[in-house]
């Protein structure tokens, strides 16, 4: 009796051994290369991968730039591992950085595969580069000790990032380019003189294609169109700069006759710099107002004409369109849209302007 209970427990104990799961292909972080930032070009049908790779060193961590042509990137990915003493493991690239003329042809293969494979993190960051990808990655080596994170600080909000930078993630272009109803907008940047990255603007991009571009003053609008802050940014008027603290958005939509129409209000809390002459509270809100207005109004005007939705407006009438017309939102509707945008600005702090308005009450 004894024997057979052993036995049962020695059965069920090596059960319990086989149902575990082992590391056998796990790999020592030691023996990987974790990129952070990974540039791609097409040059005659065929990919131009640039790896920045950083080393731990005594005199502190360097990077490593490599470069590859091939087929597909994959192929690239796996001919530098090969000729690497350690595996390439895409899944911590934080930047990746896609050529100007590449993104106009298109990047919908290319992030369909990222998305597909996995092995490069949905979150990752996306740039498109306006000048040469090797000469953009030479200049970040020559002017930078630590420029393997001078671009990922660019567009990190608890850094670098500025409202004027647009940021978008691997997953949010993948999301437009099956969407009807929403586009993006990715942050186009190149050298600087006196800085290391320049920004440029943003890429108005349409079914993964970019058709577009935007400045970077209307990429604030888009910011602050989409809830995000817009803390920080200084707007220079005619009489006075401002500084804005803070902003939300109100949305009114209605669908008049096919025709949709959309009233948005965008709430500014600014606090005044400096002012140029003595002018009033209420010329220095005319004047931001004015400056907003018409910024957006051509900025909607330029997306209109490139039937792309990167405001996201479309995403407001999923509820009034039906289902069988959506598909045609960016052709049929967006174009016809009526669109007016309303500014609401309060000064928090007003300044020596108060001053000067008692004393010319008394």
């Amino acid at each position: 009796m004894r024997t057979r209970l052993l036995l049962l427990k020695m059965t069920l104990a090596a059960c319990c051994l086989l149902a575990l799961s082992g590391c056998w292909d796990n790999r020592d972080i030691n023996h990987r290369s974790l990129p952070v930032i990974m540039g791609i070009s097409r040059v005659d049908s065929k990919y131009k991968v640039f790896l920045m790779i950083p080393k731990s060193s005594q005199d502190g961590t360097q990077s490593m730039l490599v470069m590859r042509t091939g087929q597909t990137i994959t192929e690239i990915v796996d001919e530098i591992s090969s000729n690497m003493e350690t595996r390439v493991d895409l899944l911590h690239l934080k930047v990746i950085v896609f050529e100007r003329k590449y993104a106009e042809e298109g990047l919908t293969d290319s992030i369909s595969s990222f998305m597909r494979s996995r092995e490069i993190s949905a979150k990752s960051m996306v740039a498109i580069c306006d000048e040469d990808l090797e000469g953009f990655f030479h200049h970040l080596q020559d002017t930078s000790e630590s420029e393997q994170m001078v671009l990922y600080n660019f567009f990190e909000k608890n850094a670098g990032w500025s409202p004027s930078v647009a940021v978008t993630r691997t997953w949010q272009i993948f999301r437009s380019i099956h969407s009807y109803t929403r586009d993006v907008a990715i942050p186009i940047i190149k050298s600087g003189t006196s800085t290391v990255i320049e920004n440029v603007g943003a890429a108005i991009i349409r079914h993964g294609k970019m058709v577009g571009q935007i400045t970077e003053d209307e990429t604030l609008l888009l910011n602050a169109f989409g809830e995000q802050s817009a803390h920080g940014k200084i707007e220079v008027l005619n009489h006075a700069s401002v500084l804005i603290v803070s902003n939300s958005m109100n949305h009114h939509v209605s669908m008049k006759d096919g025709i949709p129409h959309m009233r948005s209000q965008i709430n500014l809390k600014v606090s005044i710099l400096e002012t140029r002459g003595d002018p009033s509270v209420d010329m220095i809100k005319d004047e931001l107002d004015t400056l907003l207005t018409q910024r957006f109004n051509r900025m909607f005007k330029n997306i209109q004409q490139h039937e792309a939705d990167i405001l996201g407006v479309g995403q407001y009438f999923r509820t009034r369109i039906p289902r069988d017309k959506l598909a045609h939102w960016r052709t049929n509707y967006l174009p016809r849209m009526e669109m007016n945008l309303d500014v609401n600005t309060t000064i928090q702090n007003e300044g020596n302007l108060k001053t000067v308005k008692n004393e010319s009450m008394n």
